[in-house]
């Protein structure tokens, strides 16, 4: 088939959630379809076709239009002046409506696949301009959900109560854009059952594609990076900035009483000025962008998750376990994922439940061992290889081929 993708940033380099996961979604569709992509290209992102190279040799085409950018008045006039969330309004960009219009006008797509939330506002753009075309909304999280647990957990810090008066106002707003979204596609995917649940309606189709790595990526010897726990994200991302910083204030404190040697690499791209104060702590980096996480995880003792918000899954579960690491995660940080507690991975809640766990398997390699050793069998199910087929059973359904 004919397979227009729209993405929120170009999926080249493959460097946190959602660019790991539009890349496998190209590399797996690749092989049985042509592939045209129209993406939005991020500030520091190139599309020199040289420094994208493993993306032009899946994509049939490339387009790319500058990331939109908003000053903090324009964002107040769209949520005085509209009812629309602010996700709706991150990525509209006219010049993009304008390439998606001559890129539907010059070709006969079978489907055009949405991929995130922030690019649900073109589905009216696609049927516009082309009545026949399938859309597949492909959502990343369940973001309703998302927004309301980030209200919950803000209110209980007075000095977070902006913030959570944000996402009250967003939550209602959210709430009917994402069911406009669904119902208005053909088809609409999440990445767990837990998502679908949330997103589910009466006569909506959705299919449950997890997310997925290239998990011969991370069994591959290499040099490593030791740190005793590793924490991984895009660190300018709520739910991650909230995860580090509860662990580094509530539990953090107890396991440098017990162990004052431990260290704490918290890796990832664009860390919030939150986490400024973070730098200053005993036996903490905070890394910044890497080139690589990859040699994080193979020097890492053990790889933590102490997330309190959040939807979707969480990728970088995957990669730890992929590369064979212990982790203790919060239930929030495992869901969407069928792990059985003790035996892929240790779950653990509260400040005293977490530091007991992280001190005990810091101190117990034998356990650490066992728990990787499963953990890695436990990742081979989310290999590309294995889940970005379950597109096509999709395409078929909406495309049927006719007679020979």
């Amino acid at each position: 088939m004919k397979l227009l993708l729209l993405t929120p940033q170009l999926p080249y380099p493959p460097q946190q959630g959602t660019s790991l996961r539009n890349f496998h979604i190209l590399r797996g569709l690749a092989a049985d379809h042509e592939i045209t992509l129209l993406s939005f290209l991020e500030p520091g992102q190139t599309a020199d076709p040289h420094q994208i190279a493993p993306l032009i040799v899946l994509c049939h085409h490339i387009e790319t239009v500058p990331a939109p950018a908003r000053s903090t008045g324009q964002r107040l006039r769209q949520l005085l002046t509209t009812r629309l969330p602010d996700m709706a309004h991150r990525l509209y960009s006219p010049a993009f409506a304008d390439r998606l219009r001559h890129l539907l006008a010059a070709n006969q797509f079978d489907v055009v696949q949405i991929e995130g939330i922030e690019l649900a506002r073109y589905i009216d753009v696609i049927r516009v301009a082309s009545k026949d075309v399938k859309i597949v909304f492909d959502n990343h999280n369940a973001e309703t959900e998302l927004q309301r647990r980030n209200m919950q957990t803000d209110w209980r810090q007075p000095r977070r109560w902006p913030a959570a008066a944000y996402s009250w106002m967003q939550v209602g707003r959210l709430a009917r854009f994402e069911r406009w979204a669904c119902k208005n596609a053909d088809w609409v995917t999440a990445v767990s059952e837990t998502d679908q649940r949330y997103l589910q309606s009466p006569n909506l189709p959705i299919s449950v594609i997890p997310n997925c790595i290239d998990i011969t990526e991370y069994q591959t010897p290499m040099s490593s990076i030791p740190f005793d726990l590793v924490f991984s994200g895009k660190m300018d991302y709520r739910p991650n900035v909230d995860a580090v910083l509860w662990f580094a204030d509530e539990v953090w404190p107890q396991i440098l009483a017990a162990r004052p040697s431990t260290t704490w690499a918290i890796v990832g791209q664009k860390p919030h000025p939150r986490l400024a104060r973070l730098r200053g702590m005993p036996g903490i980096t905070v890394t910044g962008w890497v080139e690589d996480v990859r040699p994080y995880l193979a020097g890492a003792a053990l790889f933590i998750m102490p997330f309190r918000v959040g939807s979707g899954t969480r990728l970088k579960l995957i990669e730890a376990m992929a590369a064979g690491k212990a982790i203790v995660s919060t239930r929030m940080g495992a869901e969407g994922f069928p792990v059985v507690d003790g035996r892929e991975i240790v779950l653990a809640d509260g400040v005293e439940e977490m530091a007991t766990a992280v001190l005990r398997l810091l101190d117990d390699l034998a356990e650490r061992t066992c728990l990787g050793t499963a953990a890695r069998q436990f990742a081979a199910a989310y290999d590309w290889r294995m889940v970005i087929p379950q597109f096509n059973q999709i395409y078929a359904k909406l495309v049927p081929i006719t007679g020979e």
